[in-house]
């Protein structure tokens, strides 16, 4: 299998961290593309029309994009492990999903700031985006604790990839003030092998 990633994208480090915890990186090649939504890869866009990363090319079928189809597909691959199921399932998808939201509005905040001409942001725009992203991390310290404090699954992988992003980029808005449950779960988590081993390298 082949992934087309780019190292500084959170979503990616989801999959990434999959494989390692899954036993399965030595199965996947890894293509560093270079995208962005005003400058699409060529290889990458040939693979995905969305031209995103992740991107999981397979052997045996169509190549596979969005982190958690691409997680759920390892997930099945490697003896599903990370996808529990009964109740906590339909937990880990939401956490996940709540994960990834931060993330969509955090990116957001930074493609404002990067690739649109300064004369045409809009700071209230960030804010509201900053906003989503406030709101979900206080709803994690106040009503997931519990699932995070849990046996590993998706959702907290997600999660720890969704705060070291917040950390990579947006480290001044200071999202652990009033989120002390979720600041210390997230120091005894970010220790782990696999996170230090896939932070992404500043750019």
């Amino acid at each position: 299998m082949k992934l087309f990633y780019a190292p500084t994208s959170p979503y990616v480090r989801k999959v990434m961290i999959l494989l390692e915890e899954t036993g399965q990186r030595d199965d996947v090649e890894l293509i560093n593309v270079a995208t962005t939504p005003l400058a699409s890869d060529a290889s990458l866009l040939a693979k995905n029309p969305l031209a995103k990363v992740p991107a999981l090319e397979r052997p045996d079928g169509p190549t596979l994009y969005d982190s958690r189809v691409i997680t759920a597909y390892l997930d099945a691959r490697g003896g599903d492990r990370l996808y529990p199921g009964g109740a906590r399932r339909w937990d880990t998808l939401t956490l996940e999903a709540t994960a990834d939201g931060i993330l969509d509005a955090a990116i957001l905040m930074v493609y404002e700031t990067r690739l649109r001409p300064e004369e045409k942001r809009m700071p209230e725009w960030v804010d509201g985006q900053w906003d989503k992203v406030a709101r979900s991390i206080s709803a994690l310290n106040t009503r997931w604790m519990s699932h995070l404090n849990g046996p590993l699954d998706m959702g907290q992988i997600a999660v720890g990839c969704a705060l070291g992003y917040i950390d990579f980029r947006h480290d001044t808005r200071n999202w652990r003030t009033g989120n002390d449950g979720l600041a210390a779960w997230y120091k005894e988590f970010e220790s782990r092998p696999w996170m230090k081993s896939t932070v992404p390298p500043a750019a």
